[in-house]
């Protein structure tokens, strides 16, 4: 089966995970996918094929040549949220240029990137996600497990294969068995264009300001009301201006307001703080306390609750404690014919709260683009492309 062939067939599957969920997997749509995946594991040839109860996937190959160390192959199972998950009706078009129809009732058209140029691309009907974020990555693994299986006279060490639950609500590291897993180091396959290498990433927290106010009727409120939802606002207003996403790219950090509620008696923001920078990062966070304590003196203590829960860390530290794990992934890249390429993600990955876990793991390409969208699209040449560096990466 090829890695398109895979990825048709789970992306058919809704995996949408929920942050507001206390489960593991959040979802019950994500335990169809880790079934699939641990009937075909076992199918392959696999040995020690489990789907632990929390919803994490785990196998391997033995190694044919105990001198090579064992790696580590991860993707994540879920999709966001943050748009509709299902029902996904991909369609295949070979991009020659200009913009791509997605939609031709609802006149939704998209314009792929240009190095996509004759590629043969997998995209959305435009209502909904396409899940290449990241099935594409588990297709790949897969697709590869498939091909070292079917060629055993090929040399490599033992090869530790993990799907995870959660990854885009922030858990997908929270219970993975890193000493049961087996590998000497590892590699999630969970980025953007086949050529990148990713080590470094957003230091993350999650931020959540609840106010405390006191409703009264508007015609009695002089010297009385507290609004909570305009005193929010306030909060709000007293961050950096341009600190926010859409002010930024590159290493520049940010103060993101996901989620805003309220009235007059409570109210609530919901932010995430970003930055590649851990003194930086720390500032942020000290910067909101000194936000809130201001206010506080001046509406009273108890007014704003503030609640900082760090998330995960740049791994950059601790995958340069080991150069040879990114020597390997650009070798393997330029026996592809790549030109490796680092960049900063501006995000993060399960590969850095495992390489905080003892599991030195930095990031690999997929060939998928637009994550978390309705114009999200997969290329299927560069999954091909991924499958054969993995190949290099994996095998003699």
């Amino acid at each position: 089966m090829t890695a398109e062939e895979r990825f048709l067939q789970y992306i058919a599957l809704d995996t949408t995970s929920d942050e507001n969920s206390p489960t593991c997997p959040s979802t019950e749509g994500q335990w169809a996918l880790i079934r699939l995946l641990e009937k075909e594991m076992k199918g392959l040839g696999m040995e020690n094929v489990r789907a632990d109860g929390h919803g994490y996937v785990y196998g391997f190959i033995p190694a044919n040549d105990v001198s090579l160390p064992a790696i580590g192959l991860i993707a994540h199972m879920d999709t966001v949220d943050a748009v509709p998950g299902s029902p996904i009706h991909p369609k295949k078009v070979r991009y020659t240029g200009g913009e791509i129809v997605l939609n031709e009732e609802k006149n939704i058209r998209m314009t792929p990137e240009q190095r996509h140029l004759g590629h043969d691309l997998i995209v959305t009907d435009g209502t909904t996600l396409l899940g290449g974020d990241d099935k594409a990555g588990v297709a790949e693994i897969m697709t590869l497990c498939e091909y070292v299986l079917a060629h055993p006279d090929e040399k490599h060490g033992k090869i530790c294969v993990g799907f995870t639950p959660d990854e885009e609500i922030g858990r997908g590291a929270d219970l993975f068995d890193v000493a049961g897993f087996g590998a000497d180091f590892a590699y999630t396959v969970d980025g953007g264009a086949p050529d990148e290498i990713e080590y470094e990433n957003f230091n993350a927290a999650a931020a959540k300001v609840l106010v405390h106010g006191f409703s009264i009727h508007p015609g009695a409120a002089k010297n009385r009301m507290k609004n909570a939802a305009r005193l929010a606002i306030r909060f709000h207003e007293m961050l950096p201006v341009h600190q926010i996403p859409e002010c930024t790219e590159g290493y520049e950090g940010f103060f993101h307001l996901c989620d805003m509620k309220g009235a007059e008696q409570e109210a609530e923001l919901t932010y995430i703080i970003r930055d590649h920078d851990r003194q930086k990062f720390e500032e942020k966070k000290a910067r909101m306390r000194k936000i809130a304590d201001y206010l506080n003196g001046e509406y009273g203590d108890g007014t704003f609750e503030l609640h900082i829960r760090d998330s995960y860390y740049n791994m950059k530290e601790k995958v340069l404690e080991r150069p040879e794990v990114l020597h390997k992934a650009e070798d393997a890249l330029r026996r592809c014919g790549l030109t490796p390429r680092s960049i900063p993600i501006r995000g993060g990955t399960d590969g850095a709260r495992l390489s905080y876990m003892g599991l030195v793991c930095p990031n690999l390409g997929t060939g998928g683009c637009n994550g978390h969208g309705v114009y999200e699209y997969v290329s299927v040449n560069d999954m091909e492309k991924m499958v054969e560096v993995l190949k290099r990466l994996v095998l003699k």
